[in-house]
């Protein structure tokens, strides 16, 4: 079993950004018809979802938050010894995306920084990863940026995916701290074989010049190798059953239950996946923020951004106890707790901007001028 306990590290602050291009579903009407719509808002709750412009990334987001965490608490890049970029939205093939946040944000030269191709459950593995990072090293400051711009791979017709992803970018802050009872832990899980159940088959090394030629699939909707593919069956029996487990084992392991915790960060995959969910693991759904009915499903940023809309804009000033779970493509699965102040959520922001100096449309571009 992959569990992991951490002691003497906190959540210091979380934030989130998201696009001012708000797409409702209704929209969709004209060319998916009334009936169509209707039923997909019904059973999944996704009312609206924010979308990126042409240029606008997933790090340009998770700058933006960046940005607002440091500057709330008061805290210099200069400190950040280590920054995680978990995405399956990178800005380029290579280099990692890291990198360029690393750049922008002036995270010194002697942090360690990298990607993790991850989504739905890039937010859980990312702090796990840092906390490992953190333990074995004299790392006192860490970020974990999350999210994904998964509408830029779906299929315009595709009515299985068109209307249900939204795209946001999310920051974590981790520090070390003297305090014994600040604790992360973490129950990760990984099952290959379903590798295929989401996919965006083509554009990578194994078919890097795939067929750009429309196909009706299976499932009546067309698509393209470049496009998103989801079993929707099988990730549907993947989230009722296997999710529910994990989430059960994570109480034994950790000698909780669901009245141990104030919130329930679960990834926001849809409505009706949140309240099978629920049920099975006896959460109180009141317990679980839902942010998808007004900005998608964001992917690994989901558990953010719900933290950021039920927090961010009020004066509680009180530690809540989270569980975050996430789960999806891979597939990858996983929970984690800790304890966090609600001043150190923040509301989410709006952002449009670009990174124009890493937008590069022609080869020349790439030398440096003298």
């Amino acid at each position: 079993m992959a569990f992991f306990n951490f002691k003497n590290i906190k959540v210091a602050g979380v934030a989130c950004a998201v696009p001012s291009n708000e797409v409702k579903t209704e929209s969709y009407k004209p060319l998916f018809g009334d009936v169509e719509v209707d039923k997909f808002m019904a059973m999944t709750g996704v009312r609206a979802s924010r979308r990126t412009f042409e240029y606008q990334t997933c790090s340009d987001l998770g700058y933006r938050a960046a940005k607002e965490l440091l500057k709330k608490n008061g805290i210099s890049s200069e400190e950040i010894g280590a920054l995680l970029f978990v995405s399956h939205s990178p800005d380029y093939r290579r280099p990692s995306t890291a990198f360029v946040l690393q750049y922008r944000l002036g995270i010194p030269k002697e942090a360690v920084c990298y990607d993790i191709s991850l989504g739905c459950s890039s937010l859980v593995v990312g702090m796990q990863t840092i906390a490992s990072i953190m333990t074995t090293s004299d790392i006192k400051r860490a970020l974990v940026v999350v999210g994904d711009t998964a509408g830029k791979s779906v299929y315009p017709t595709d009515k299985s995916s068109a209307m249900l992803f939204g795209e946001a970018g999310a920051v974590m802050l981790l520090e070390k701290t003297d305090n014994e009872y600040d604790e992360i832990t973490a129950l990760l899980r990984s099952d290959g074989s379903g590798y295929r159940y989401m996919i965006v088959p083509g554009g990578g090394y194994r078919n890097l010049h795939a067929n750009e030629k429309v196909v009706m699939c299976e499932d009546g909707n067309e698509r393209t190798l470049m496009n998103s593919f989801i079993q929707g069956t099988s990730v549907f029996t993947f989230t009722i059953f296997d999710v529910p487990r994990l989430i059960k084992d994570f109480f034994t392991q950790t000698g909780t239950t669901s009245d141990s915790y104030d919130c329930f960060a679960l990834h926001q995959a849809n409505l009706y996946i949140l309240k099978q969910i629920a049920k099975k693991s006896r959460i109180d759904f009141d317990k679980i923020p839902i942010s998808l009915d007004r900005y998608g499903n964001t992917s690994g940023a989901s558990a953010i951004v719900s933290l950021c809309d039920r927090y961010g804009n009020n004066n509680e000033h009180k530690v809540i106890k989270v569980m975050t779970c996430g789960f999806g493509i891979g597939i990858s699965l996983g929970a984690t707790s800790f304890e966090i102040n609600t001043d150190d959520i923040l509301p989410i922001f709006e952002d449009d901007e670009i990174f124009e100096e890493g937008l590069i449309t022609n080869p020349n571009q790439l030398y440096e001028k003298k």
